[in-house]
């Protein structure tokens, strides 16, 4: 293996490690603030802090002209509502259910992106079929406890999961006639914009609250979003994107990690084979057996 192709793993990894913890910062910022109000604060965040990303890593295809930079708009905006949708549910499911349970369920936007796919006319191999299953029976052993039951808080991440595989599809679509880096900021500022307007109309906002959840918005917002999406363009830069697909799907292994640490969240038996089922669908889905399906998306939910 070439040496840039390790160094672009190890960043990847790291990227993946960023973006898990960031669970464990989404849970502890909601003891002080709402879903809607931690979101608003950390995607503004994390859309300036994009901002240097923009000015050094310009394309030279797309800024001469003007056509990409209003599909970019165009895009960043339709992608702001889709995350916006996402990360409310995500928000929303950390109130009701732990970190670990939360970052491998929003980790199967994996598996549903291929199956989505099939609806625009994209083949579906046999890896991805393998992938749903084992991922359909990994979520049946990390929601049963004393019997089989999704409650609120697995129910809002599941649909988490949905709008992140359409966030990806619709990011395929309109990353390949505007300018990624201007399509990631008008996402984020979207998104930011939305999800502030609507915390000032339904949530109590003060600054002992702000002041609580600075530290996990702070993450969220510049580590999250700004450094972690900065990392991903660098390592995919020298990574094979099925690999860059795999080793960033350990964001849901150090999501759990974080959890287990830092807030003491623990797990049964049948929820860790649960997890470790759900892991090895994402990486099965990741992993062709055949024929090469007709079109791949691996792009990964910056959050």
């Amino acid at each position: 293996m070439q040496s840039k192709t390790i160094k672009s793993n190890i960043i990847l990894l790291i990227t993946a490690l960023i973006w898990g913890l960031a669970f464990t910062a989404q849970s502890v910022g909601m003891k002080y603030v709402g879903p809607f109000t931690f979101n608003g604060i950390r995607f503004i965040l994390g859309a300036i802090s994009i901002l240097p990303v923009l000015y050094f890593f310009k394309d030279e295809n797309t800024e001469k002209d003007n056509k990409y930079a209003k599909m970019a708009m165009i895009g960043g905006v339709i992608c702001g509502i889709v995350n916006f949708a996402g990360t409310t549910f995500q928000q929303i499911g950390l109130i009701h259910t732990t970190v670990g349970k939360a970052g491998f369920i929003t980790g199967l936007y994996i598996v549903i992106v291929p199956i989505l796919g099939v609806f625009l006319k994209q083949k579906l191999g046999i890896n991805s079929w393998i992938g749903t299953v084992f991922a359909l029976i990994g979520l049946y052993f990390l929601c049963n406890t004393n019997g089989f039951s999704i409650g609120y808080g697995e129910i809002m991440e599941i649909l988490g999961a949905f709008c992140f595989a359409v966030q990806i599809l619709v990011v395929d679509y309109f990353g390949k006639r505007a300018s990624s880096y201007k399509l990631a900021f008008f996402q984020y500022i979207s998104c930011g914009v939305i999800s502030m307007i609507i915390a000032l109309f339904t949530e109590n906002i003060t600054i002992h609250s702000l002041y609580g959840a600075a530290v996990p918005i702070l993450y969220g917002g510049l580590g999250s979003v700004g450094i972690a999406y900065t990392l991903q363009i660098i390592g995919q830069r020298d990574a094979k994107p099925s690999h860059a697909a795999i080793i960033m799907s350990m964001e849901s292994v150090f999501g759990a990690i974080g959890g287990a640490i830092i807030l003491g969240e623990s797990m049964g038996v049948k929820n860790l084979i649960g997890c470790m089922l759900m892991l090895l669908g994402m990486l099965v889905a990741q992993i062709k057996f055949s024929k090469p399906i007709k079109k791949e998306i691996n792009e990964k939910k910056a959050v």
